[in-house]
């Protein structure tokens, strides 16, 4: 019918790019979130609304935290960047930039509901989108993903964490196609892509029928090595994740530049590192796939992967795909 075009599934896939999709970021909109705005100030107290908001680029994500609507977006643009400096690079400039003229604070984002979990798409070659149903390599994938929780971490503005990320939990991707529950799968013959990978209920405890999550068995199956990864196997152990997220909110909380402001000074470094500095602080992210040494930019404070350190050469070893925080 006129003014009602037909559009698949396999067209959502172009939402990441320039294409302007008729079911998503309509101009329109924004009167309705306006109204929302107004009803919110009629209450007492601290609340703020936050846009879901898939837009082609953070100029149009921007148009959402306007003065008088929502108070932050999610950037989306940032969780479908590769783990390549080039890209995080102009991707943070770009979100920075963005949010500068309609004065709402940058956010940063990894992974949600609706895409397969960092740890995972990490794992993978680039460029085979958000939705994936390969493991890939474990390993590298788990190191990229802590590497790029401190940066993120490290990032002016406001950082979200996904249910899950802190264990470092993979994508479930050898679900069968009977326990899904996701209504998208069941609505036709199957989604493209695989939602239910990353709504697994998270291991809370290394034993039991839900690793702690529930009584009884969860609605969607859990790996039988997830209590390896579970919050009690992880507490109190310096080297796993949740350790590092813990230690990561902790210093963000002392530094109060950190989060804070919208500015970063890109430092000089070598091919494939980023390097900047926020006040008394900097950030050092290694993404390429080999050991970096870069000048001590001074004390050491959190590194996702262990750094060597030679204070005599002031200089440090920064390995493949990690990051690590400074006091400047």
């Amino acid at each position: 019918a006129d003014g009602l075009p037909d559009i698949g599934a396999h067209d959502q896939l172009k939402l990441l790019g320039n294409d302007v999709m008729p079911f998503f970021d309509q101009d329109g909109v924004h009167e309705i979130y306006r109204s929302w705005r107004k009803v919110l100030a009629e209450y007492d107290g601290e609340r703020i609304l936050v846009a879901e908001a898939w837009t082609p680029t953070v100029d149009r994500t921007a148009n959402y935290v306007r003065p008088d609507e929502m108070h932050q977006a999610f950037n989306f643009q940032y969780l479908g960047t590769h783990w390549d400096a080039v890209e995080l690079r102009t991707v943070i400039d770009a979100s920075l930039a963005a949010m500068r003229p309609v004065g709402a604070p940058t956010t940063w984002v990894l992974s949600n509901h609706d895409v397969t979990r960092h740890a995972t798409r990490f794992a993978n070659p680039a460029g085979l989108g958000t939705q994936l149903r390969t493991p890939g390599d474990r390993e590298l994938g788990l190191r990229r993903a802590r590497a790029a929780t401190l940066l993120m971490l490290a990032l002016p503005g406001s950082a979200y964490v996904y249910q899950g990320e802190e264990l470092g939990l993979p994508d479930v991707t050898d679900l069968p196609d009977e326990v899904r529950q996701d209504p998208s799968f069941w609505r036709a013959s199957g989604q493209d892509g695989f939602r239910d990978g990353c709504r697994v209920p998270i291991p809370w405890t290394v034993e039991g029928s839900s690793y702690g999550f529930g009584d009884g068995g969860s609605w969607l199956p859990q790996p039988a090595t997830w209590g390896s990864l579970s919050v009690e196997a992880q507490t109190g152990d310096p080297g796993s994740t949740l350790e590092l997220y813990r230690s990561a909110l902790a210093v963000r909380r002392e530094r109060p530049e950190l989060g804070a402001g919208d500015f970063v000074e890109w430092l000089e470094a070598p091919e494939g590192v980023l390097s900047f500095r926020r006040g008394g602080f900097v950030c050092t992210a290694n993404t390429t796939g080999r050991a970096i040494s870069v000048p001590l930019p001074g004390r050491y404070l959190l590194s996702s992967e262990d750094i060597r350190i030679d204070t005599a050469g002031g200089t440090a070893e920064v390995p493949a795909d990690t990051t690590v925080w400074w006091a400047a």
